[in-house]
């Protein structure tokens, strides 16, 4: 029986694969037949990941704001396996502060590594998608940006987390809109309450009950099953979806 979702013979850089949401989905992208591309600042992580995956697995360490570290990580990583097919722009930290307390610090970093990130690895992949759809035969690339139901109904605590989150949704409509004519089409997942390492906070005794009375499904999500709706969009079996925000998030944003 066919394979609806394979991802055979495609190359896909993952931001943040070292740990959480980018691990898991490495992992599942390789089971689908992918090359996975590892990008993280964490290379212990990526070090195990790669024992873990094998050959099926290249890993790039550093920081996924600096444009200079993104554009020498694309351009081998081009010279090495030719076309890129996916990009899963999922590296992300949290500077949690109350508006009236938070640092321009605190805000810029957040906002580096989830926005200005995505942009600059958006940015890089995609000049090297339109390049290869312009010199023919490209069946097509997907872009997946993890968003958060933070980015669509605020957060308490998190402005710079929610404005970046929210940021994402309108980057992944432009992409969607400008290069679809390459047949690049750009996706976003948005999140509910995962349990990663980092949601220990909102999954603690002070935020629990009060969180999970607002999922209709009574439960945190696992990294196992949040991954599957991004190698999905990643596929074949996505190829006429683009510019659209999927909620992976338990029922979250109905109760809002």
């Amino acid at each position: 029986m066919q394979n609806m979702v394979s991802l055979e013979g495609r190359t896909i850089v993952v931001t943040g694969a070292a740990q959480g949401i980018g691990k898991a989905t490495s992992e599942l992208a390789v089971a689908l037949g992918a090359r996975v591309v590892a990008v993280d600042l964490n290379q212990a992580g990526l070090d195990a990941l790669a024992q873990a995956l094998g050959k099926n697995v290249a890993t790039y360490a550093g920081d996924v704001s600096d444009p200079k570290f993104v554009q020498g990580a694309i351009d081998d990583v081009s010279t090495r396996f030719g076309v890129v097919h996916g990009l899963v722009n999922n590296a992300g930290i949290i500077r949690p502060a109350m508006i009236e307390k938070m640092t321009l610090q605190q805000w810029n970093e957040v906002i580096a590594v989830h926005l200005t990130g995505a942009f600059l690895w958006t940015q890089a992949v995609g000049r090297r998608m339109i390049e290869a759809a312009n010199a023919g035969g490209f069946a097509g690339g997907s872009i997946i940006n993890i968003s958060s139901v933070a980015g669509r109904g605020g957060s308490i605590g998190q402005i710079n987390y929610a404005a970046a989150k929210a940021g994402l949704l309108g980057m992944t409509m432009s992409i969607a809109k400008e290069w679809a004519r390459y047949n690049i089409r750009a996706n976003s997942v948005c999140f509910g309450v995962v349990e990663t390492p980092m949601t220990e906070t909102i999954r603690g005794e002070k935020f629990r009950d009060g969180v999970l009375s607002r999922i209709p499904m009574g439960r945190w999500a696992q990294t196992d099953e949040v991954v599957k709706p991004i190698c999905f969009l990643l596929s074949d079996a996505a190829s006429y979806i683009t510019g659209q925000h999927v909620p992976v998030d338990g029922g979250y944003l109905i109760t809002v």
